[in-house]
């Protein structure tokens, strides 16, 4: 029960932080997540989650006497960490968030490349996600949670679906990260260019562009979390995620500190050299900055940089990963086993209850108690549209 109060304030704060950045207001919810430091708090339990996905989920869908009265704790669960990374995604977007991820940092690097692995993986082998989904909304009321039976497998593909937009979260969040290099730890540096190599992992997303597909002679593209068929006229226009990839190839590639650090050797120049094909002039007058990097691939077609030098340091590396893994190496079954009698086996009454936390939770009365009152003009009190871009604080009805 103690975890899912925790959840349902996870799913408050990430309701919260989108409602607030809908109405340009989300500084006092990124202030309050640094003071406090609850960055770090968020990405360990990203990444418990993450783990327990892989370790114990399998587990639980193998048992053959587990069989409960409704499967929906167990879509709460795997719905967790979706919220997580959204709400990471939401706030991202501020130097001092991630400044105050301190050395976890490293570790949702790491879980951000993992997921970016898998997606330019799948799209490789020609998988694509399905859009069928459950809501945790939809499901919030005492008869659909008692109603939802689902089998492992469908639990498994839903599991997969989630898995498809959690990655596409995921990239937006390195994307911030790589907006921030200027002030990020050298071995977090060191970790997106040498250990993961992330310029050509994004050059595999520019390749397959995994929120892209052709089904039935018609081009469907990924976008707000669902399958949309692209009329012709709006087939070369760039989509918030193929910016998304631009801007991290950008940030690391033209940063002076990158271009020092990164090994241009014989594979990752002719990897890099790839993108000249997708930088048409289209594509250009979209993102005007992208003429840079053009230039940059041109000049480094016709040289050889210098191998980065060899500093020698002392280089942090991600815990929260390894020391979850060794502390429960060899306990996932008795894990899995525990959390079916305890967790995944719930009473009519405590179904009946937690039904009627989640409608409380997706009430309209909560959004609303949510949701931040309208900016107001600094100078005449009335509703304001227009923020100042210097500030950031201030809002104006007109110029």
């Amino acid at each position: 029960r103690r975890w899912l109060q925790q959840h349902e304030c996870v799913e408050k704060l990430n309701m919260h932080a989108i409602l607030s950045a809908s109405a340009g207001q989300e500084q006092l919810l990124t202030e309050l997540l640094v003071s406090y430091a609850k960055i770090p708090v968020l990405i360990g339990e990203l990444i418990s989650v993450e783990i327990w996905k892989h370790k114990v989920f399998p587990v639980l869908c193998r048992l053959e006497d587990f069989k409960p009265r409704s499967t929906f704790p167990i879509y709460v669960v795997l719905h967790h960490e979706a919220s997580i990374i959204n709400l990471l995604e939401t706030v991202f977007f501020y130097k001092e968030i991630c400044e105050s991820a301190e050395d976890s940092i490293l570790d949702l690097i790491d879980y951000c490349h993992r997921k970016l692995t898998l997606l330019a993986a799948r799209s490789a082998s020609g998988q694509t996600a399905t859009p069928t989904e459950l809501r945790l909304e939809d499901l919030a009321s005492p008869s659909s949670m008692q109603a939802v039976l689902v089998p492992p497998q469908e639990l498994r593909k839903q599991a997969e679906t989630m898995d498809f937009e959690i990655s596409l979260k995921a990239l937006s969040v390195l994307r911030f990260i790589t907006d921030q290099v200027e002030s990020l730890p050298l071995s977090a540096l060191t970790r997106m260019l040498n250990t993961h190599n992330l310029p050509c992992l994004l050059v595999e997303l520019v390749e397959h562009c995994p929120w892209s597909c052709q089904e039935a002679g018609k081009l469907k593209k990924f976008e707000n979390g669902a399958w949309h068929v692209v009329p012709p006229e709006d087939q070369v226009k760039m989509t918030k995620l193929d910016g998304q990839v631009w801007l991290a190839l950008l940030n690391l590639l033209l940063s002076p500190e990158c271009q020092r650090k990164y090994h241009f050797d014989g594979f990752n120049k002719s990897q890099l050299l790839k993108l000249r094909a997708f930088l048409t002039d289209i594509l250009i007058d979209q993102l005007p900055n992208l003429v840079e990097l053009q230039r940059f691939l041109s000049h480094l077609a016709v040289t050889e940089p210098a191998p980065p030098k060899k500093d020698l340091i002392l280089e942090q590396v991600p815990i929260i990963w390894d020391h979850i893994l060794k502390k429960n190496a060899g306990k996932w079954e008795a894990i899995a086993k525990h959390q079916v009698k305890r967790v995944f086996s719930p009473t009519e009454e405590e179904l009946k209850f937690q039904a009627r936390r989640w409608a409380q939770t997706y009430s309209l009365d909560m959004m609303e108690a949510l949701a931040p009152n309208k900016p107001r003009c600094g100078a005449c009190g009335t509703e304001a549209a227009k923020r100042c871009s210097r500030c950031r604080n201030e809002w104006y009805c007109t110029r």
